[in-house]
């Protein structure tokens, strides 16, 4: 079993209901959903003039490798409806690698654990729920 941890985020349209659509269909792209945690009402970063976000993360069981959980999770981005905007900007759905077993990985267009995890109190507060273990505080 690989363990991997996904973030969610959504400040669009009806943010819960992309979650909810995101998970299904991370589930029918063959992620294993372990455990979640509570989902967050976050201020956007970066680009503050947008909507609050919903965040969350999920616990996985990934059967391939971090490449192909890369496009399952694009795949996924555009199933629920995203749209291209700009960095940072708002969005239907997010949905980001932040930790793949215990791999560090840097590739062009792939880099593992997530090059944002340490700064992003809105992906470390629901990623502590699960493993309070994982992060320095």
């Amino acid at each position: 079993m690989t363990i991997c941890y996904l973030a969610l985020g959504s400040n669009l349209g009806n943010r819960g209901a992309y979650l909810a659509q995101a998970r299904a269909e991370l589930a029918a792209y063959g992620v294993r959903i372990l455990r979640q945690s509570t989902v967050h009402e976050t201020e956007p970063f970066g680009v503050r003039d947008q909507p609050p976000f919903l965040n969350q993360v999920l616990e996985v069981d990934w059967p391939g490798t971090p490449r192909d959980l890369l496009v399952a999770v694009k795949a996924v981005e555009a199933a629920v409806g995203r749209k291209a905007t700009y960095r940072w900007g708002p969005r239907e759905i997010d949905v980001d690698i932040l930790l793949f077993d215990h791999l560090s990985i840097h590739e062009k267009g792939l880099t593992i654990p997530h090059p944002g995890l340490r700064e992003r109190e809105f992906v470390r507060a629901p990623l502590r729920e699960l493993r309070p273990d994982i992060l320095d505080s």
